[in-house]
């Protein structure tokens, strides 16, 4: 079974699921700058559209990508699945909890599938990561410690992710919804949110680092940082089991080799065993990710990470924007 596909939004984000859809899929682009949609079409026969409400009225997509900024992440997706289309909504699917209400229940009602893209949950690391977990490898987690930052760019205060309304926050909305994604793929739900954002150097109306300390019932404990003034890429994290750690860094690029290091208690303790894997070679997450939601349309699955999960992250941004 073949998908035709539409991408709404096609500036890097949507140029990486363009190159990870698979041949002849992509049907039509539309952005708001009808030259970025001309440009990802390429040499395809794929429609081009200054306005995403004509791409869904297009009979032949299946699937629409939605990879623009946050302020209209919720209203396109929600007219996507009223459309009758499945729909990949990049993470963080909307800039609050109460605006993915009416999409959730949108997507109940009409029976299409929804995948929010935590693109990180595919990376090579994360997938050996979680093959080990599921496998009992580190016994029953204790907590998660993790950083996630980048150095922004010269004029990074007047980009749109420095806007409260185009974004719905700062970097806690920017990167933090990763580090909170990830940390509840492994902990489960969080019952107590404690944080702090805060903008230290960025001379701009929101947050340029978050700091989080979350709970779940079982008082399992996930202590992210997301910043924007890191200066030198990093992202790092490490999961505590009472048997061993996983230990996870870089995420290839400017981030720096991709790498899962596993230390395995040993019964006298002491230094550990540790075995490690590399991941030098191209990133193949989007592929991946891809490939899962098109099976979870064929064998009509639940997307292994929807609306829910976004909703969940994005409560807890919100309680720490609250606190701060």
């Amino acid at each position: 079974m073949s998908f035709g596909v539409g991408i709404i939004g096609c500036g890097l984000i949507g140029q990486k699921r363009a190159k990870a859809l698979g041949e002849g899929r992509l049907i039509a682009c539309a952005d708001i700058n009808e030259a970025k949609a001309k440009a990802l079409s390429g040499k395809s026969e794929a429609k081009v559209f200054s306005d995403w409400r004509e791409l869904l009225a297009l009979p032949e997509v299946a699937i629409v990508v939605i990879a623009t900024r946050h302020d209209s992440l919720a209203e396109i997706t929600l007219a996507a699945i009223e459309a009758g289309k499945h729909v990949l909504v990049e993470k963080p699917a909307a800039r609050n909890p109460a605006e993915l209400e009416p999409v959730m229940a949108a997507a109940e009602r009409r029976g299409v599938k929804v995948h929010v893209g935590f693109n990180h949950r595919y990376h090579r690391a994360f997938r050996k990561a979680r093959e080990l977990f599921e496998a009992g490898a580190l016994g029953e987690l204790m907590f998660i410690r993790a950083r996630y930052g980048h150095g922004g760019r010269i004029g990074y205060e007047k980009e749109w992710r420095a806007d409260p309304v185009l974004c719905g926050g700062g970097e806690l909305m920017d990167q933090g919804p990763h580090l909170i994604d990830l940390a509840r793929w492994f902990l489960g739900d969080f019952t107590d949110v404690q944080g702090f954002a805060h903008t230290y150097y960025w001379n701009m109306p929101v947050d340029d680092n978050g700091f989080m300390l979350l709970k779940t019932a079982k008082h399992q404990v996930a202590f992210l940082h997301a910043s924007c003034t890191e200066w030198k890429n990093l992202f790092s994290m490490e999961i505590y089991g009472r048997d061993a750690k996983l230990e996870i860094t870089g995420l290839g690029g400017s981030y720096g080799v991709e790498r899962l290091t596993y230390y395995k208690m040993l019964p006298e303790m002491g230094p550990p065993e540790t075995t490690t894997w590399e991941y030098p070679m191209g990133d193949d997450s989007w592929a991946v990710e891809l490939a899962e939601f098109y099976d979870d349309i064929r064998l009509n699955r639940p997307p292994s990470v929807g609306l829910k999960d976004a909703c969940e992250a994005l409560k807890v941004v919100e309680k720490i924007y609250e606190q701060s």
